[in-house]
């Protein structure tokens, strides 16, 4: 193993350990109602129980960007969700369009993680 790639695969688990750690939390305080995303799903006319079931996914799909046999799939999701709340930010959210810029580098974070642990 080169040392190019040993710097890969430690940058690999730098962001993939970060993302972990992000989509925990926030998916975390999804599930446990948290007012800002209880208030802000109703803001953005979304239903409760999305809120719930976006945090479901959030909190899932960070712990299997632990394990790198299944960390596509955990990535491939967040990249998905990621996808979603971009387009809330723009379509559905009056003046938070600058948020949106955030939700496309962690998309573009997670689809890179995906790309890297895609299956052989």
């Amino acid at each position: 193993m080169t040392n190019r790639s040993k710097g890969k695969i430690i940058g690999l688990w730098v962001v993939s350990g970060l993302l972990a750690a992000l989509f925990l939390m926030a998916g975390g305080s999804k599930l446990a109602g948290a007012e800002r995303h209880v208030q802000g799903f109703a803001r953005w006319g979304w239903p409760d129980w999305m809120r719930l079931a976006i945090g479901a996914v959030e909190v899932t799909s960070a712990v299997l960007l632990c394990v790198p046999r299944v960390a596509f799939f955990g990535a491939l999701s967040l990249t998905t969700v990621m996808a979603g709340a971009t387009y809330t930010h723009l379509f559905r959210a009056s003046g938070e369009g600058a948020m949106a810029s955030f939700t496309v580098a962690l998309a573009g974070l997670c689809a890179l993680i995906a790309w890297a642990r895609r299956p052989e």
